[in-house]
């Protein structure tokens, strides 16, 4: 294998760009068994993602996981798929669409957006060398995930270099570490529900219900499970709830070791034995509906709930394309583009010029 990336053809006469990659987790290309198992098997052996010795992880994935988890999984992303396709890939393409204008309207110009997927398609080596064939030559990249935690935001960002280093010519780079605590984001979550309880009663419990992880990552240091703490409270502030109102859950488990406590499942099916009314439930660690928050919250955990004994059941959509959220997003990149948009791009007769006078000089 080559050491490195091919390059684009190098011209004296084109106006270096700055470039804004969104990464989401990703998705599979279609709702198939045929389609889960490479997908499954990218996600599960990233070492990010499963902390357990290779080897024995290897025989148990493709001895017993591979080979039963495809079909199971198919099922429930069939029960979420769209005629436009994956419900994550479908708010991420309209998210990076619609920030792209937003920040058309701040006036920032000259500014390539797009967005790429940790797992699955499109691939982070494909946007970021169709990126580089566009001229870009800052790149900052933004994964979409709000708290930080080394199986989410790190893997994203390790995937990302590692294309990186295959690169001859690099751009410039910069990362967005996390938002868990960003007013606009806050704010944004918070008129979301706001809206929500126009149309209806205030619930008797709101669950935040965040993507559990292991227990053990947070005792080593991962700062997940605070932001998440974090996120939860300042949330709660801006919607003015008292600590009996809310309860902050994780949800998600995966395999016998301990994760994040209290499971949110734990938690409806005791919401729904002390027959609470009204029960509503948001999900503040993803920013685009998925697979976790329409099937896993919005479909087993209501019949958790009600099966238990509770009474109404609501779910609460993900930011998606909320203006709100949209212009939340924004800011946080033009704040971490400060300082790569003051100074003007030089221009192509400027650089031609530049360029004949390095001609001539040798």
């Amino acid at each position: 294998m080559l050491r490195y990336l091919s390059e684009p053809a190098f011209r004296h006469d084109y106006a270096p760009k700055t470039g804004v990659l969104l990464i989401n987790l990703g998705t599979p290309d279609a709702p198939t068994p045929q389609a889960l198992r490479p997908y499954l098997k990218q996600f599960l052996s990233d070492p990010r993602v499963v902390e357990i010795p290779r080897l024995p992880w290897w025989l148990i994935l493709n001895g017993i996981v591979l080979n039963t988890r495809p079909k199971q999984s198919a099922r429930k992303y069939a029960s979420i798929w769209t005629k436009d396709g994956s419900p994550l890939l479908t708010h991420t393409r309209s998210q990076t669409k619609l920030l792209k204008g937003r920040l058309g309207e701040m006036g920032i110009s000259n500014l390539l957006v797009d967005y790429a997927m940790r797992y699955g398609n499109p691939s982070i080596e494909t946007v970021i060398s169709k990126m580089r064939e566009h001229g870009v030559e800052k790149l900052l990249l933004l994964p979409l995930y709000p708290q930080y935690a080394a199986s989410s935001s790190a893997t994203a960002l390790d995937e990302a270099f590692r294309v990186l280093s295959r690169l001859r010519n690099m751009p410039e780079v910069r990362t967005v570490r996390h938002f868990h605590d960003d007013p606009g984001y806050i704010a944004a979550l918070a008129a979301q529900i706001g809206r929500h309880w126009q149309y209806g009663q205030q619930p008797d419990k709101l669950v935040m219900s965040f993507h559990g992880v292991p227990r053990f990552t947070r005792d080593k240091g991962d700062p997940y499970h605070c932001e998440c703490q974090k996120t939860g409270r300042l949330l709660a502030e801006a919607l003015r709830l008292r600590p009996d109102q809310y309860v902050i859950s994780f949800q998600s488990r995966f395999g016998r070791t301990e994760w994040l406590k209290p499971y949110t499942s734990e938690v409806l099916a005791e919401l729904g034995k002390t027959k609470t009314a009204k029960v509503d439930v948001v999900c503040p660690g993803f920013v685009g509906d998925c697979l976790e928050t329409l099937e896993e919250i919005a479909m087993e955990g209501k019949e958790t709930f009600l099966s238990h004994g509770g009474g109404e059941f609501r779910y609460i959509p993900c930011l998606n394309e909320d203006p709100q959220w949209i212009g939340a997003l924004a800011a946080i990149v033009k704040n971490n583009l400060a300082g790569w948009l003051e100074k003007p791009a030089e221009d192509s007769r400027s650089r031609s010029a530049r360029a004949h006078d390095m001609g001539a000089s040798n």
